[in-house]
């Protein structure tokens, strides 16, 4: 079995080896190896950098753990089947999350009426200023002292604004209801 001398091929016995030169000649040797073991594994590059840097901070944080000669290449080899252990366990977990919080969100999903294009298309001509104050108010169930709050204007300012976008509003939708007429879709 080679020792680090072996594996390296810099070092000469009785040289002094500090743990970053017998790091450097780990890796040096046992790179490739442990990028092809990673590549095969994993489904991107990304995937396959990040278990060979989490196997080789391993190796480093425990360099006086690392069998000598190619020992090592099965040490580093049982290193990075755990990381990709932990990848898979991850992405496992991450997409049983995903999944739950779409459900959830489909869940809390207001249901209604699939005709209500109208109302949309009525909102989506409205001025920024009189969709937000409508918005505040309808969907998030605001007062006007508390849209006023969130906008930055005295309650009465907010009282005025919600007004008037409703009168906005209702003009926009009394021609979105004649165009529909006019169009014969009614």
């Amino acid at each position: 079995m080679p020792d680090i001398y072996q594996v390296s091929g810099t070092f000469r016995q009785g040289d002094s080896v500090t743990h970053r030169d017998r790091f450097e000649a780990v890796y040096d040797a046992y790179y490739p190896a442990i990028h092809q073991y990673a590549a095969r594994r994993t489904g991107s590059p990304d995937d396959t950098a990040d278990v060979i840097s989490e196997t080789f901070l391993t190796a480093w944080r425990r360099i006086g753990d690392v069998p000598e000669g190619e020992e090592a290449l099965l040490w580093l080899y049982g290193v990075a089947r755990r990381v990709l252990a932990n990848q898979q366990r991850g992405d496992m977990r991450r997409a049983v999350l995903t999944e739950r919080l779409r459900a959830e969100l489909a869940a809390d999903r207001p249901v209604g009426p699939v005709d209500l294009d109208h109302v949309r298309a009525a909102f989506d001509g409205l001025p920024e200023r009189d969709r937000e104050v409508l918005a505040l108010a309808c969907w998030e169930g605001l007062t006007s002292q508390r849209i006023a709050k969130v906008m930055g204007c005295t309650a009465i300012a907010a009282r005025t604004r919600l007004h008037r976008a409703r009168k906005r509003m209702a003009a926009a939708l009394e021609r979105q209801a004649s165009l529909t007429i006019a169009m014969g879709e009614a």
